[in-house]
């Protein structure tokens, strides 16, 4: 008899009258776990891979942070026709612009990721991003070669694009096969530590460059050095990646040598993740993907992005005070987003992205009306209040989205998700909302839009599964030392003497890391058996 695909095919009176059968049919679904099933991580090499991947996510987010504060200066460079409104929408449109593009990059990179190694491919990112930046700091202005200008502006912001759109899944995915089970959260959340510094850098730059220099001068030659600046960044950031060894879960996949054990070996070998089998057979956790970075990705860009542009061209701020003030609330959130990452491996994702959602849902009204009370203080409580609902959800997406899909195609199908919503959504957002606010004359607008985003968050987390402390699906079970693994080993009973409500045995939880469905060791099982299917969330 075949073992049936799902326990809830088993019919409760058949496992009651034949239950020697159906223990002997589960033993051989879920096998005890074997110490050799069970990764221990190297300390040193988990920090190095996430230093190098949170470098590369820093300088990406340095790219398109000095791109965005430098939107009105730009506008006049390569589009200098039109009000000053007019100027506005060209800059943000050839800012969007690039993300037309992302898709299509997280379609060729994520796949090659799969399939060549998550190393190659992010340095490749890396290699593609800093070119592009650089190369905008090169072009001539709007009034020395005409139209080529914008033409070449908006070409490099392709090249950017194209670039990040395998940037966030590899990084994301680098980290998340790296770390132990039980500090995923932790060190995932060091990625979005590089994104805040990213914008930091970019943001503090930019006002330096602002107070030292006479308007003649920024929009003559000092609108540039931030852009060249890219090329030393990321020399530094490939030198890094360079250096790495690909994850231990991937090396297994591939059938090359890593510290992950022969429970790899269990897992579906083709590496292709073609895309016809990411939108066919994995739609649903595509979905739920989409969901939640397109709501968390809005109010991202609203806050990281629009900010200083909205504070300056809608409410006649000065734009240096508006770029400190965003920048204290980033500081803010740099000093507090590893412990966000600690609470979600303590108390699970789905607690710290609710939070986050929750926090938008009902404080972005009253921030954005604090806010156009044009106080410093009232200006920076608004920020602050929408700014710590962010950072629940960035010290704890990088380690909730890689977790969404299956080891063979993770890289492939979270950058195709990630980047899709993204560009739909999240690198629409200063555009949009520019608009809206001219076509209704309301500077609440964006309040509005996070609102509305948020509504969809709130409901993409509420059909999330929880998967603090558990193995990645596809992949070995991963602890910090050789006592732990022994106990994850001597904490499983033999599958025939735990019996589920319905009679059906299953592997028992393991105290301490058990989290919403079953435990890590079930779940271990699960994962690195010939028999288990990829889990859909």
């Amino acid at each position: 008899m075949a073992a049936p695909d799902n326990d809830e095919s088993v019919d409760p009176a058949a496992v009651r009258r034949h239950r020697v059968l159906f223990r002997a049919i589960e033993k051989r679904r879920h096998p005890k776990l074997r110490r050799s099933d069970i990764t221990v991580t190297d300390d040193a090499a988990v920090k190095r891979a996430t230093k190098a991947a949170a470098l590369g996510n820093a300088m990406e987010w340095y790219d398109f942070g000095i791109y965005s504060y430098l939107a009105s200066t730009i506008g006049r460079v390569f589009f200098p026709s039109g009000s000053d409104t007019a100027q506005l929408l060209g800059s943000f449109a050839t800012f969007a612009v690039a993300f037309l593009v992302r898709p299509l990059g997280g379609m060729v990179f994520g796949p090659l990721g799969d399939k060549v190694g998550r190393k190659r491919i992010l340095s490749l990112t890396m290699i593609m991003m800093a070119v592009g930046t650089f190369a905008i700091g090169l072009v001539p202005s709007h009034a020395v070669i005409g139209l080529w200008a914008p033409a070449l502006l908006i070409f490099f912001r392709l090249v950017q694009g194209f670039s990040t759109g395998g940037e966030y899944g590899g990084a994301s995915t680098f980290i998340a096969e790296y770390a132990p089970d039980k500090r995923r959260g932790f060190f995932g959340s060091f990625l979005e530590l590089g994104t805040l510094a990213g914008y930091v850098c970019a943001s503090g730059l930019v006002v330096v460059l602002q107070t030292l220099l006479s308007d003649d001068q920024m929009l003559s030659w000092g609108w540039r050095v931030p852009f060249l600046v890219a090329a030393p960044l990321g020399l530094i950031g490939l030198y890094l990646r360079l250096k790495l060894d690909e994850t231990p879960a991937f090396q297994k996949l591939e059938g090359g040598q890593a510290k992950a054990s022969e429970a790899a070996d269990a897992v579906e070998t083709s590496a292709a993740a073609d895309l016809g089998k990411i939108f066919t057979r994995y739609w649903r956790p595509l979905l739920l993907c989409l969901a939640l970075v397109a709501a968390y990705n809005i109010t991202d860009y609203m806050l990281l992005s629009y900010m200083p542009t909205y504070l300056s061209d809608e409410l006649g701020y000065g734009t240096n005070h508006g770029l400190l003030i965003l920048l204290v609330v980033m500081v803010v959130q740099m000093c507090v987003i590893n412990q966000v990452g600690r609470l979600s491996d303590r108390f699970g994702r789905k607690p710290l992205l609710m939070t986050g959602m929750l926090g938008f849902l009902f404080l972005s009204l009253p921030s954005f009306l604090l806010i156009r009370q044009g106080s410093v203080v009232l200006i920076t409580l608004g920020l602050l209040l929408m700014g710590l609902s962010l950072v629940a959800m960035l010290g704890t997406m990088s380690a909730a989205l890689p977790a969404i899909f299956p080891t063979q195609v993770r890289y492939g199908s979270l950058s195709v998700a990630y980047n899709l919503a993204t560009s739909l959504f999240g690198g629409t957002t200063p555009l949009v909302i520019t608009a809206l606010i001219s076509a209704f004359d309301s500077t609440l607008m964006p309040a509005y839009y996070a609102t509305g985003a948020a509504v969809i968050g709130v409901i993409a987390v509420l059909c999330m599964r929880e998967t603090a402390n558990q193995p990645l699906a596809g992949s070995p079970p991963s602890v910090e030392t050789e006592a732990e693994a022994e106990e994850l080993v001597q904490a499983q009973s033999p599958p025939a003497e735990v019996l589920s409500s319905r009679g059906m045995p299953r592997p028992p939880s393991r105290a301490g890391h058990s989290t919403v469905g079953s435990g890590q060791a079930g779940n271990a099982v699960r994962a690195t058996t010939p028999e288990a299917r990829p889990v859909r969330r």
